[in-house]
């Protein structure tokens, strides 16, 4: 069993013979971009139009993403180093000269989130949400707190003093703990030096004081405050010379040996207890940690002067997240927004007699996610409808759509889920409802081993009777976004609900695919990974390449998460050097290099980061005047093209289509308020508005929900 192994797909290196190849044309750094994403997100921590608690919400997202890059991609970085050390990456860096870049962006990003942080606190402390510094506790405050700690903390603390017999414990993944420097002899007549106290989960971090205590009518108290203030309690009758916050991220990563294994739950079942200890990959120490003290972790660790993360304040951000929930301050957040529901949903009292009337197009978080759950719903408990098939990659611990699933099998439905048990982070979630399903009679199914099912699916069949012959109708919804209810209100994202006859028959080939064997099966519509998908992408991009070349006007524009894919780059560099327009809306890292003159002049990239994560994914080409718009579940990344089950479906009915370009496309391509330019050496550049202020994401909200929301 191992616990530091990256899995080869998610690999930041390569072999050095390939490099030639990859180096026709230039590449730019994953790990870097994924760093220069964050560097966007914590800008809008310092963006004054944002409302306060929503600026401390964007310092603990970038956190947040920093601890998964960490988990991740740095630790894949250090494995990388250790076994392959003269490895170089795709961009042609030595695996060193990456790591060094890293670590020193990171550090600075660091640095940057905690220099905002100081900027923030002051002003929320001005609107009446404040922090208790231990030093400034009044005798009633300082009362109040001894009694807390007392009775909530004491109890369920385990201090573990280190001498020969209790060594330096291999505290937990992004666990807080506290190191205690002591003096003086315990009731065994032992010399006491140190002691490690690891914070349950359970204990919540931010404490709320009572209003007629804290003077303040938000007043809060961070649990290290409590520590460091009676942590004395727990080593009684020794001298507590300093109490230090630290954490310490391990790589994440789970090891399954797909050659071995026979049954991948129980595999991961047994995988899933240690992923919070495997190989430390980086140290967060409060800022006053004694250096000799930082020195003996990171000697414990394994880790370097380098892997060592000074901060001035608390060393877990996350968990300040929770800060704007417990506010009662509309002000101080985003406008509410109410999604809307489309109107030839409006007043139907069937969906699928709506969705024969014509395709259906759902923009989220605009458009309600609502309808989805209710398709479900009526799929459920329509005595017509025969059999249910879904994937599920994420869809949260409670879900209404699970729900919904089991409702179906218990009416007697055919019902069958394909659950992606690899859905990073979400594997324990997944197994737990692959069991409730298992319960109720559901069939489930865990795809294909070696690749993940990313696609977003479902697919009724009803029976239906027209000119009074009973057949099989077939139903389809299909997204580019996970069947997750709360991210559906965060996410950008579209769905498409569809009975036209060759989708869902493609539909039906591929769960068949999933759940069962046999050959590869052409399909009608769909473009699928690992088959057709990225030689379909790449032919498209080389179609507009003749187009241009032969005088006729060429156009590509496409929307996703990330662009790593050496050949799709290539396939756009030479559709630039031919004269077709390309622009590219990437929210996260991107390897493509734009801009550079005889090579990507025609080619523009741009991220947008706003109130809503983006996360469509749309692929448009102007294919001689037919206007091909696809949308799908794939990144143009390695992954989503070979090693992972995606589809990518078109948008038939011109107005939907209309409605795609309009709203996933221009809207973004006009942007000057949360667009970032990528410049030809990588950098980002801040759009600003001119004469006109033009915000994709406040105008599609004002447009298409229920109530009208004010830039």
């Amino acid at each position: 069993m191992r616990h530091d192994t990256v899995r080869p797909s998610e690999s930041p290196s390569t072999s050095n013979s390939s490099i030639s190849s990859l180096m026709r044309y230039p590449l730019l750094n994953r790990e870097l971009g994924i760093l220069s994403f964050n560097e966007r997100v914590l800008a809008q921590a310092e963006d004054e139009s944002v409302p306060l608690l929503e600026r401390l919400r964007f310092v603990c997202i970038t956190s947040s993403n920093l601890d998964e890059f960490f988990e991740v991609r740095m630790a894949g970085l250090q494995e990388q180093m250790r076994d392959n050390p003269g490895a170089l990456t795709p961009d042609g860096m030595s695996l060193q000269q990456v790591y060094d870049q890293v670590v020193e962006r990171a550090q600075k990003l660091v640095h940057r989130q905690y220099t905002m942080l100081d900027g923030i606190l002051p002003r929320l402390e001005q609107e009446g949400i404040v922090f208790h510094n231990v030093d400034e506790l009044t005798d009633v405050q300082n009362e109040w707190a001894r009694e807390y700690f007392q009775d909530e903390l004491l109890p369920v603390l385990t201090p573990i003093g280190l001498d020969p017999a209790h060594p330096f414990p291999r505290v937990l993944n992004k666990s807080l703990n506290f190191a205690v420097e002591l003096e003086g002899k315990d009731a065994f007549g032992r010399q006491a030096v140190m002691g490690i106290v690891q914070a349950p989960r359970a204990l919540p971090r931010l404490i709320k004081m009572p209003h007629e205590l804290s003077g303040y009518p938000y007043g809060f108290v961070l649990l290290s405050t409590l520590m460091q203030r009676f942590v004395g309690e727990l080593f009684p009758r020794l001298t507590v010379k300093s109490c230090n916050q630290f954490r310490i991220t391990r790589n994440s990563e789970l090891f399954v040996d797909e050659d071995e294994i026979t049954n991948l739950r129980i595999a991961l079942q047994g995988e899933l207890p240690a992923r919070h200890l495997g190989a430390a990959v980086r140290l967060e120490v409060s800022a006053d940690t004694p250096k000799h003290l930082v020195r003996r972790m990171m000697d414990e660790a394994g880790l370097h002067e380098q892997d060592c993360y000074r901060v001035d304040g608390p060393v877990n951000l996350v968990r300040l997240m929770q800060l704007p929930d417990l506010v009662d301050r509309p002000d101080l957040k985003f406008v509410p927004h109410v999604p809307s529901t489309p109107k030839a949903l409006a007043n139907t009292p069937s969906l699928f007699a709506a969705i024969d009337r014509g395709d259906v197009l759902l923009h989220h978080p605009y458009e309600s996610f609502q309808p989805v759950l209710d398709l479900l719903l009526e799929a459920a408990n329509d005595p017509n409808v025969v059999a249910i098939k879904q994937t599920i990659y994420r869809t949260g611990s409670v879900s209404p759509l699970m729900d919904a699933l089991m409702q179906a099998a218990r009416n007697g439905k055919e019902v069958t889920v394909v659950v992606e048990l690899l859905a990073r982070f979400d594997e324990e979630t997944n197994i737990n409802w692959a069991a409730q399903l298992e319960s109720v009679g559901a069939h489930v199914v865990y795809g294909v081993v070696g690749h993940k099912c990313h696609a977003k699916m479902i697919l009724i069949v009803r029976r239906v009777v027209e000119n009074g012959k009973p057949h099989l109708r077939r139903y389809v919804h299909l997204g580019t976004g996970n069947y997750h209810p709360r991210t559906a209100r965060l996410y950008t994202d579209f769905g498409l609900m569809t009975s036209e006859p060759k989708i869902c028959e493609d539909v039906h080939h591929v769960f068949q695919q999933l759940t069962g064997i046999g050959a590869e099966i052409t399909l009608h519509r769909l473009w699928q990974s690992p088959f057709t998908l990225h030689p379909r992408l790449v032919d498209a991009i080389r179609a507009e390449t003749e187009h241009a070349r032969a005088g006729r006007k060429a156009r590509i524009v496409a929307k996703m998460n990330a662009l790593l894919e050496p050949t799709v780059i290539h396939a756009l560099y030479d559709a630039s050097q031919a004269g077709v327009k390309i622009d590219l809306i990437v929210r996260g890292v991107c390897s493509l290099q734009p801009g550079v003159p005889g090579l990507s002049e025609n080619i523009s990239v741009r991220s947008v980061v706003g109130r809503f994560l983006e996360h469509h994914r749309i692929y448009y080409f102007y294919a001689n005047g037919d206007e091909d718009v696809y949308l799908s579940s794939a990144d143009w990344m390695d992954r989503n093209f070979f090693r992972r089950v995606e589809v990518a479906f078109p948008i038939l009915d011109r107005r939907l289509k209309r409605r795609v370009i309009a709203e996933g496309l221009s809207a973004f391509l006009g942007d000057n308020q949360a667009a970032w330019v990528m410049q030809s050496d990588g950098h980002y550049r801040r759009r600003r508005p001119g004469k006109t202020s033009r915000n994709a994401q406040m105008s599609l909200l004002a447009k298409l929900c229920s109530d009208t929301v004010a830039p």
